[in-house]
Protein backbone atom coordinates (compact mmCIF):
# COMPACT_ATOMS: atom_id res chain seq x y z
CA UNK A 1 0.00 0.00 0.00
CA UNK A 2 3.04 2.22 0.86
CA UNK A 3 4.25 1.88 -2.34
CA UNK A 4 1.30 2.76 -4.55
CA UNK A 5 0.98 5.54 -2.34
CA UNK A 6 4.43 6.57 -3.16
CA UNK A 7 4.12 5.53 -6.86
CA UNK A 8 0.68 7.93 -7.38
CA UNK A 9 2.52 10.70 -5.45
CA UNK A 10 4.93 10.94 -8.55
CA UNK A 11 4.74 13.22 -11.24
CA UNK A 12 3.72 11.82 -14.89
CA UNK A 13 7.85 12.23 -15.88
CA UNK A 14 9.10 10.84 -12.71
CA UNK A 15 7.04 7.55 -13.78
CA UNK A 16 8.40 7.17 -17.17
CA UNK A 17 11.56 8.12 -16.15
CA UNK A 18 11.59 5.32 -13.24
CA UNK A 19 9.74 3.05 -16.06
CA UNK A 20 12.90 3.24 -17.68
CA UNK A 21 15.21 3.14 -15.11
CA UNK A 22 13.57 -0.41 -14.39
CA UNK A 23 13.89 -1.32 -17.90
CA UNK A 24 9.99 -1.68 -18.93
CA UNK A 25 8.19 -0.73 -21.73
CA UNK A 26 7.24 3.00 -20.87
CA UNK A 27 5.08 3.58 -24.24
CA UNK A 28 2.93 0.40 -24.88
CA UNK A 29 3.50 1.02 -29.10
CA UNK A 30 4.56 -2.38 -30.46
CA UNK A 31 7.93 -2.81 -32.45
CA UNK A 32 6.29 -2.84 -36.08
CA UNK A 33 4.54 0.25 -35.31
CA UNK A 34 7.27 2.40 -33.67
CA UNK A 35 9.57 0.91 -36.61
CA UNK A 36 7.32 1.88 -39.35
CA UNK A 37 6.66 5.59 -38.17
CA UNK A 38 10.32 5.74 -38.27
CA UNK A 39 10.45 4.60 -41.57
CA UNK A 40 8.03 7.05 -42.49
CA UNK A 41 9.67 9.81 -40.79
CA UNK A 42 12.92 9.07 -42.55
CA UNK A 43 10.57 8.88 -45.61
CA UNK A 44 9.45 12.54 -44.79
CA UNK A 45 12.55 14.02 -44.89
CA UNK A 46 13.06 12.37 -48.74
CA UNK A 47 10.15 13.57 -50.22
CA UNK A 48 10.67 16.83 -48.24
CA UNK A 49 14.49 17.53 -49.54
CA UNK A 50 13.25 16.44 -53.23
CA UNK A 51 10.12 18.68 -53.61
CA UNK A 52 12.59 21.71 -51.93
CA UNK A 53 14.95 20.65 -54.23
CA UNK A 54 12.51 20.98 -56.66
CA UNK A 55 10.90 24.57 -55.78
CA UNK A 56 14.50 26.03 -55.74
CA UNK A 57 15.05 24.71 -59.43
CA UNK A 58 11.46 26.36 -60.50
CA UNK A 59 12.26 29.14 -59.21
CA UNK A 60 15.87 29.55 -60.15
CA UNK A 61 15.59 28.71 -63.92
CA UNK A 62 15.88 31.55 -66.26
CA UNK A 63 13.56 29.59 -68.85
CA UNK A 64 9.73 29.52 -69.07
CA UNK A 65 8.67 26.42 -66.85
CA UNK A 66 5.50 24.34 -68.42
CA UNK A 67 2.30 25.17 -67.95
CA UNK A 68 0.50 22.11 -66.56
CA UNK A 69 -3.00 21.94 -68.20
CA UNK A 70 -0.52 22.12 -71.45
CA UNK A 71 1.74 19.48 -70.31
CA UNK A 72 -0.87 16.68 -69.00
CA UNK A 73 -3.72 17.65 -71.36
CA UNK A 74 -4.95 14.14 -73.10
CA UNK A 75 -6.61 14.31 -76.68
CA UNK A 76 -10.29 12.65 -76.20
CA UNK A 77 -13.26 13.20 -77.99
CA UNK A 78 -11.51 15.03 -80.85
CA UNK A 79 -10.35 17.94 -78.28
CA UNK A 80 -7.63 18.34 -75.50
CA UNK A 81 -8.97 17.94 -71.92
CA UNK A 82 -6.42 19.32 -69.53
CA UNK A 83 -5.60 17.11 -66.42
CA UNK A 84 -8.14 14.72 -66.84
CA UNK A 85 -6.25 11.70 -66.44
CA UNK A 86 -4.31 13.37 -63.44
CA UNK A 87 -7.83 14.10 -61.84
CA UNK A 88 -8.50 10.62 -61.92
CA UNK A 89 -5.23 8.92 -60.57
CA UNK A 90 -5.30 11.80 -57.63
CA UNK A 91 -9.49 9.92 -56.94
CA UNK A 92 -8.16 6.72 -57.52
CA UNK A 93 -5.70 7.15 -54.67
CA UNK A 94 -7.60 9.04 -52.75
CA UNK A 95 -10.55 6.30 -52.89
CA UNK A 96 -7.52 3.97 -51.77
CA UNK A 97 -7.54 5.21 -48.32
CA UNK A 98 -11.02 4.98 -47.93
CA UNK A 99 -10.75 1.18 -48.38
CA UNK A 100 -7.38 0.69 -46.59
CA UNK A 101 -9.22 2.29 -43.63
CA UNK A 102 -12.21 -0.10 -43.56
CA UNK A 103 -9.97 -2.80 -43.70
CA UNK A 104 -7.95 -1.86 -40.56
CA UNK A 105 -11.53 -1.77 -39.12
CA UNK A 106 -12.33 -5.00 -39.61
CA UNK A 107 -9.27 -6.27 -38.99
CA UNK A 108 -10.00 -5.17 -35.41
CA UNK A 109 -13.35 -6.85 -35.23
CA UNK A 110 -11.29 -9.99 -36.95
CA UNK A 111 -13.63 -10.30 -39.93
CA UNK A 112 -11.24 -11.92 -41.75
CA UNK A 113 -13.26 -12.22 -45.30
CA UNK A 114 -14.41 -8.66 -45.20
CA UNK A 115 -10.67 -7.65 -44.19
CA UNK A 116 -9.32 -9.21 -47.67
CA UNK A 117 -11.51 -7.78 -49.35
CA UNK A 118 -10.92 -4.48 -48.90
CA UNK A 119 -6.79 -5.24 -48.88
CA UNK A 120 -7.78 -6.70 -52.33
CA UNK A 121 -9.52 -3.80 -53.37
CA UNK A 122 -6.88 -1.11 -52.30
CA UNK A 123 -3.78 -3.02 -53.70
CA UNK A 124 -5.78 -2.92 -57.08
CA UNK A 125 -6.50 0.58 -56.85
CA UNK A 126 -2.79 1.13 -56.28
CA UNK A 127 -2.41 -0.70 -59.32
CA UNK A 128 -4.57 0.82 -61.28
CA UNK A 129 -2.90 4.32 -60.08
CA UNK A 130 0.55 3.14 -60.80
CA UNK A 131 -0.93 2.01 -64.46
CA UNK A 132 -2.20 4.99 -65.03
CA UNK A 133 1.23 6.74 -64.13
CA UNK A 134 2.98 5.03 -66.79
CA UNK A 135 0.93 6.27 -69.08
CA UNK A 136 0.98 9.37 -68.14
CA UNK A 137 5.07 8.65 -68.64
CA UNK A 138 4.58 6.80 -72.44
CA UNK A 139 2.34 9.98 -73.37
CA UNK A 140 5.14 12.22 -71.95
CA UNK A 141 8.11 10.39 -73.41
CA UNK A 142 6.29 10.37 -76.95
CA UNK A 143 5.82 13.81 -76.62
CA UNK A 144 9.39 14.45 -75.91
CA UNK A 145 10.30 15.18 -72.71
CA UNK A 146 13.22 13.21 -71.19
CA UNK A 147 15.47 13.71 -67.99
CA UNK A 148 17.52 16.55 -69.98
CA UNK A 149 15.12 17.91 -72.10
CA UNK A 150 11.73 19.67 -72.20
CA UNK A 151 9.81 20.89 -75.86
CA UNK A 152 7.70 22.86 -73.76
CA UNK A 153 10.78 24.96 -72.01
CA UNK A 154 12.80 24.35 -69.14
CA UNK A 155 14.66 21.30 -69.31
CA UNK A 156 14.94 20.53 -65.40
CA UNK A 157 10.84 19.75 -65.55
CA UNK A 158 11.28 16.42 -66.87
CA UNK A 159 14.28 15.68 -64.57
CA UNK A 160 12.46 16.45 -61.57
CA UNK A 161 9.32 15.07 -62.59
CA UNK A 162 10.50 11.50 -63.75
CA UNK A 163 12.81 11.74 -60.40
CA UNK A 164 10.12 12.90 -57.66
CA UNK A 165 6.73 11.23 -59.38
CA UNK A 166 8.82 7.65 -60.04
CA UNK A 167 10.26 7.30 -56.75
CA UNK A 168 6.47 7.49 -55.69
CA UNK A 169 5.17 5.13 -57.95
CA UNK A 170 7.94 3.02 -56.26
CA UNK A 171 6.70 3.55 -53.19
CA UNK A 172 3.18 2.99 -54.74
CA UNK A 173 4.31 -0.39 -56.14
CA UNK A 174 5.75 -1.76 -53.13
CA UNK A 175 2.89 -0.62 -50.90
CA UNK A 176 0.54 -2.97 -53.48
CA UNK A 177 2.89 -5.82 -52.70
CA UNK A 178 2.77 -5.41 -49.30
CA UNK A 179 -0.48 -5.40 -49.23
CA UNK A 180 -1.36 -8.80 -50.84
CA UNK A 181 0.76 -10.25 -48.56
CA UNK A 182 -0.95 -9.05 -45.59
CA UNK A 183 -4.25 -9.87 -47.47
CA UNK A 184 -2.95 -13.13 -48.25
CA UNK A 185 -1.79 -14.04 -44.65
CA UNK A 186 -4.99 -12.29 -42.82
CA UNK A 187 -6.74 -15.17 -45.30
CA UNK A 188 -4.65 -17.60 -44.23
CA UNK A 189 -5.29 -16.83 -40.42
CA UNK A 190 -1.68 -15.98 -39.53
CA UNK A 191 -2.79 -13.35 -37.50
CA UNK A 192 -5.73 -15.19 -35.68
CA UNK A 193 -2.71 -16.92 -34.77
CA UNK A 194 -0.27 -14.42 -33.40
CA UNK A 195 -3.49 -12.77 -31.63
CA UNK A 196 -2.68 -9.47 -33.43
CA UNK A 197 -4.02 -7.47 -36.33
CA UNK A 198 -1.70 -4.72 -35.62
CA UNK A 199 -0.05 -5.36 -38.93
CA UNK A 200 -3.36 -4.23 -41.01
CA UNK A 201 -3.09 -0.84 -39.49
CA UNK A 202 0.89 -0.83 -40.03
CA UNK A 203 0.22 -1.72 -43.61
CA UNK A 204 -2.58 0.88 -43.57
CA UNK A 205 -0.18 3.64 -42.05
CA UNK A 206 2.16 3.29 -45.32
CA UNK A 207 -0.47 3.75 -47.79
CA UNK A 208 -1.91 6.95 -45.85
CA UNK A 209 1.62 8.23 -45.84
CA UNK A 210 1.90 7.32 -49.36
CA UNK A 211 -1.51 9.01 -50.20
CA UNK A 212 -0.79 12.14 -48.51
CA UNK A 213 2.53 12.55 -50.51
CA UNK A 214 0.75 12.36 -53.40
CA UNK A 215 -1.26 15.23 -52.55
CA UNK A 216 1.70 17.17 -52.17
CA UNK A 217 2.87 16.08 -55.36
CA UNK A 218 -0.11 16.89 -56.85
CA UNK A 219 -0.02 20.63 -55.38
CA UNK A 220 3.79 21.10 -56.84
CA UNK A 221 3.39 19.72 -59.89
CA UNK A 222 -0.22 19.49 -61.58
CA UNK A 223 -1.40 23.00 -59.83
CA UNK A 224 1.10 25.08 -59.36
Amino acid sequence: MAHDAQAAALSPLQQVVGDFAADKQAFPVPWGKAMMWIFLLSDTFIFTCFLTAYMNVRISTTEPWPYPSEVFALHMFGQDIPMILIAIMTFVLITSSGTMALAVNYGYRRDRRRTVMLLVATAALGAMFVGMQAFEWTKLIMDGVRPWENPWGAPQFGASFFMITGFHGCHVTAGVIYLLVTARRVHSGFYDKRGSYETVEVAGLYWHFVDLVWVFIFAFFYLW
